[in-house]
Parts: C-alpha cells; structure tokens; sequence
C-alpha cells in the first residue's frame, strides 16, 4: 500500500497523530477534499474501495453508535496500518 520512503514517513506521521483510543468516522479515514478545511485521507483509498474492503475482510469491521452514526476504532485503524 505505501511504496515510496516518502508515503511510509507521512504515514508514520499520521499515526503519531491519532489519538491512542477512540473513534474515527469515515471522512477521516479516506479524507475528503471538499470540508473547510480539507481532511486529508489516513487511508489513500476511495469510500467505496474502503467498504468493498469491508465486506472483504481487508479492512476492520465498524461500529455503530446509532442509526446514522458508523465509526472505527482508532486502535484497529492503528493496526490496519501497521499491518501494511
């Protein structure tokens, strides 16, 4: 997933800038160019690659929190790029 030197040092960053525990909802986990300000991706993949990795297995499963609310775990995020 992360090839160059240069994509493995602005990942490590990113990880270092997650919180240790909590939740993450999906915006901040692919990003998304049109907030104010823009979120930039942890994951470089689109929304629908990210569900399709889902229902795969790939990715980690997410939780709910309420009919509208589906969010991550930090530490399973965490994990999923440490894994890669």
């Amino acid at each position: 997933m992360f090839n160059t030197a240069q994509e493995r040092r602005t990942m490590a960053n990113v990880i270092q800038q997650l919180p240790e525990t909590g939740f993450l909802r999906l915006p901040q986990i692919v990003g998304n160019p049109k907030a104010n300000p823009p979120l930039p991706p942890i994951l470089p993949i689109s929304k629908s690659s990210f569900w399709a990795g889902i229902k795969t297995g790939k990715y980690p499963r997410p939780v709910k929190l309420g009919v509208r609310t589906t969010v991550w775990r930090v530490e399973d995020i965490r994990a999923l790029i440490a894994a890669k």
